[in-house]
């Protein structure tokens, strides 16, 4: 590539579990978009000309993305709003630089007494943050269930920081639960360390091996 060439992408994958655009540049560089910060950051005539920040779009997912041209995508979002156009170059900027912008835009919100509305499972009172975990093979046994119901503190939001308070809960099993020795599905479906998890989401927990890996050397 050469200076004069912008990077350009060469995957884009939605995960709308999540709620995440992937994208990776011809550069090697690779993002996650959280859909929320691309709706919030959308630089349509109707969204930029507003005086107050954008919220309550925490919940918001894609529902399309659109080729336009070989320059640019069009996202539309399940709220109803279809009017963005996201450049290459425009994508790579809001990855660059995605940190800083997405705390200018909660300090933002703060100056301007607004607050996000969100729906998260560690968002939930108790009795309604329940999740069903299933063990599988050699876990069902060692694990002594195949199921059970569990209520995670409010720090537990997605896959990786469920299978760390596993671990620790478990105590001299836990390592069981290590994420180098499992796979996990939510719902049924493949999921990264980064989906998150919602009030009554199925959590299937799956040995890499056969045969349960050593316990660590104290």
């Amino acid at each position: 590539m050469s200076k004069n060439e912008h990077p350009v992408p060469t995957e884009i994958n939605l995960h709308r579990k999540s709620r995440l655009l992937n994208i990776t540049f011809s550069d090697g560089q690779s993002f996650s978009y959280p859909c929320e910060y691309l709706r919030v950051y959308s630089r349509a005539a109707e969204e930029v000309t507003r005086d107050a920040p954008i919220v309550g779009k925490e919940q918001v997912n894609i529902e399309r993305i659109e080729p336009q041209g070989t320059y640019a995508v069009r996202i539309v979002f399940d709220d109803g709003h279809d009017t963005s156009i996201y450049s290459w170059e425009t994508l790579y900027d809001l990855g660059i630089h995605q940190e800083r912008y997405w705390q200018d835009y909660l300090d933002r919100l703060a100056a301007a007494g607004y607050s996000r509305q969100g729906d998260r499972l560690g968002d939930k009172p108790e009795a309604q943050r329940r999740i069903t975990v299933l063990y599988f093979n050699y876990l069902a046994r060692m694990m002594r269930r195949e199921t059970e119901e569990l209520t995670p503190p409010p720090s537990v939001t997605d896959v990786e920081s469920l299978l760390t308070w596993l671990q620790k809960v478990k105590g001299e099993r836990g390592y069981l639960l290590a994420p180098e020795h499992v796979r996990v599905t939510v719902n049924k479906q493949f999921a990264e360390p980064f989906t998150r998890l919602d009030p009554g989401d199925e959590v299937a927990i799956v040995p890499n091996s056969p045969n349960p890996p050593a316990p660590p050397k104290k």
